[in-house]
């Protein structure tokens, strides 16, 4: 298995995603190559949570001009982790 911290990359804090935190959902962005199973535990281990759900999306990156020249941002996978009923990640707690 990879190591948790390889495949869960950082927590995604946008409005949309911290609205979802009241519904017990949380998002992250999360390696290119993890599936679904590969998440699941390295949430679990990382945040000592019971993971309910795994939904993933891959985001393809823009094209972004920079003076005179087209360059692209990278492409990204997101993961948004619905935790068991009672579970919580702190990390989400003060933002």
């Amino acid at each position: 298995m990879k190591n948790p911290r390889d495949i869960i990359k950082k927590p995604v804090v946008t409005e949309k995603s911290m609205g979802l935190v009241e519904e017990n959902k949380y998002t992250f962005i999360v390696d290119m190559g993890a599936n679904k199973i590969e998440i699941r535990q390295a949430v679990e281990e990382l945040f000592n949570v019971k993971v309910d759900k795994v939904r993933t999306m891959r985001v393809k990156g823009k094209l972004k001009r920079v003076r005179n020249r087209w360059g692209k941002t990278p492409d990204r996978k997101k993961a948004i982790v619905t935790l068991k009923e009672g579970q919580k990640i702190q990390l989400f707690e003060g933002v």
